[in-house]
């Protein structure tokens, strides 16, 4: 099976069997993953802690799926999120969609295609954060539209690839960029290669950077790199 990336879950599954035989299957494939056993428990760990996906149940006690679903669309319109449900009815699965899903999966299924179907959702979103007109970390202001990077008076026009992973990093402040999810959205290929060439550039960008001590870029080992802004972290 290909390899995917292995993200922080929240599971909220009422069938404790099948929450604890999908949580250790999960974790087996690098996942982190936090099981709740109803839609009000789902919502609380949710608002309390930081998740990359959540994978909802939908008939639970004291708050159904779709309400959760509802709920965490008022608080974060673009948080992603799945249905795992024996309801298979049409009207269902529409009601799914409309709550905001972006995947509805039926039980059973098969688990491998979970898999895919947790980094296919990933990689959408991950490929399609918005990039703002202007980020400011430290003494620094970087304009992605125009690839100018500014330390006061002076600035710097940045080549495309500088200014393409400069944004990322900025989008991932004081977060993980993952090397991979650079490589195949910059580079368009996760190889030895272009994971070279890439480390030649962050290298560049920390020569950019070096005029303010407490802006610095962290290589996380096998993982990816880390912009640290100190005064907003």
């Amino acid at each position: 099976m290909q390899k995917t990336e292995a993200y922080r879950l929240l599971l909220v599954e009422d069938d404790p069997n099948f929450g604890n035989v999908l949580s250790d299957y999960l974790r087996l494939h690098g996942h982190a993953v936090e099981l709740t056993r109803n839609g009000r428990e789902g919502l609380e760990t949710w608002t309390s802690d930081s998740f990359d996906l959540a994978l909802l149940d939908v008939m639970m006690p004291e708050m159904d799926g779709f309400t959760l679903a509802k709920k965490i669309r008022e608080k974060d319109d673009r948080f992603p999120f799945l249905f795992l449900t024996a309801k298979g009815l049409k009207e269902d699965v529409l009601q799914g969609f409309a709550a905001g899903a972006d995947d509805y999966i039926v039980k059973p299924f098969d688990s491998e295609v979970l898999l895919m179907k947790i980094q296919s959702v990933m990689n959408r979103v991950t490929m399609d954060m918005p990039v703002e007109d202007e980020y400011r970390f430290g003494i620094f202001t970087y304009r992605p539209e125009l690839r100018v990077l500014s330390m006061g008076d002076q600035e710097r026009i940045l080549s495309p690839k500088e200014g393409e992973l400069l944004t990322m990093l900025c989008q991932h402040k004081n977060g993980l960029l993952k090397r991979s999810l650079a490589l195949r959205k910059i580079w368009k290929e996760d190889s030895y290669f272009t994971g070279r060439s890439m480390d030649v550039y962050i290298a560049k960008l920390r020569k950019y950077l070096k005029e303010d001590k407490t802006v610095r870029i962290v290589n996380v080992h096998s993982e990816g790199f880390r912009l640290i802004d100190e005064f907003s972290a």
